[in-house]
């Protein structure tokens, strides 16, 4: 495989994982070839997500393909060059999450998405967590954020105050709208 390739790659076994769920290949185990699982763990793909990315496309349409391949292009850079393709052994322990009503500078959901979105791009989600998952696509959508836009900035930024400072921007200017 070279990087060239990689998102027409992607599209190729998400569209695959997808027809896979539809027919009833409903798990990590069963979803995706031998082929498939290796060209994710190539590029720090968890088969998880593509379970996930399957439920939701195949149950609500959403986030789709374009936004499942920005998600993992910004994962994927991070696997490459940040972690030089070592997996992290750490795994974000669900009930450390701040509850999903906890606020910041009045805004719900995000002291949540925040460890969340550094767990995905770490590759330390559980398989009990999905980045982008309903209620993230609740908060991107009420804020205007584009899902890998919040990741770059998650990749960008190691302290908090400058994401909380953007989303509490863009906020603003939604009221404003």
């Amino acid at each position: 495989m070279n990087d060239y390739s990689f998102p027409t790659q992607f599209r190729q076994v998400y569209d695959r994982a997808v027809a896979a769920y539809a027919a009833g290949r409903k798990t990590a185990d069963t979803l995706v070839s031998a082929e498939d699982r290796a060209f994710l763990e190539r590029n720090g793909i968890g088969v998880q997500a593509m379970v996930d990315y399957a439920e939701d496309h195949n149950n609500y349409g959403e986030p789709g393909p374009e936004q499942a391949l920005s998600i993992e292009l910004i994962r994927r850079h991070h696997f490459l060059h940040v972690q030089n393709r070592q997996p992290s052994n750490r795994v974000l322990d669900e009930a450390s999450l701040p509850g999903k009503t906890e606020a910041v500078r009045g805004i719900e959901w995000l002291p949540r998405i925040l460890p969340k979105a550094r767990a995905k791009l770490a590759g330390e989600l559980p398989p009990s967590l999905m980045y982008c998952c309903g209620g993230d696509r609740r908060f991107f959508k009420a804020h205007d954020i584009v899902p890998a836009e919040f990741l770059a900035l998650i990749a960008q930024h190691e302290r908090d105050e400058p994401i909380v400072a953007f989303v509490a921007g863009r906020s603003a200017a939604n009221i404003r709208a």
